[in-house]
């Protein structure tokens, strides 16, 4: 199944993609948001190349495992996309994927201060390749 990842926040929307067979993800772009209709051809664009057939999003539940505001609007991007682009979403519960994105980049000494865009990216690919490794068991 070809899956599309997204790490979605007020600023950025990290992009991931899978591999054919389903097995790993790989962070793709980030999209720098200005408007929900640039959103949307941004997406649009990106789910047509990849021939994309779910979004699987990250739901930043908080620590004690309710739902907060961020998860909320990430809940209302995720109605309003489905509204517009036909394909099912799923999500996948993103606590600390973005503290994990930034630990990596540390790993391979990458300035997270001056690579956010970078840090989403990452952040989808693991939120994808939860919901991949999910998938499997």
């Amino acid at each position: 199944m070809r899956a599309l990842g997204l790490d979605v926040g007020g600023k950025r929307i990290g992009v991931a993609g899978c591999d054919g067979l389903g097995l790993i993800a790989t962070g793709i772009t980030t999209i720098w948001r200005s408007s929900f209709q640039e959103d949307i051809a941004q997406l649009r664009q990106i789910i047509a190349e990849r021939q994309v057939e779910i979004l699987v999003l990250g739901l930043p539940y908080k620590m004690d495992g309710s739902i907060g505001s961020q998860a909320k609007q990430v809940q209302k991007f995720a109605r309003r996309v489905a509204a517009v682009i036909e394909l099912p979403i799923e999500y996948v519960d993103e606590r600390l994927t973005s503290y994990a994105a930034e630990e990596m980049m540390k790993t391979a000494k990458i300035s997270v201060s001056q690579n956010k865009g970078t840090i989403d990216r990452i952040a989808a690919a693991v939120i994808l390749q939860q919901w991949l490794d999910d998938r499997r068991v």
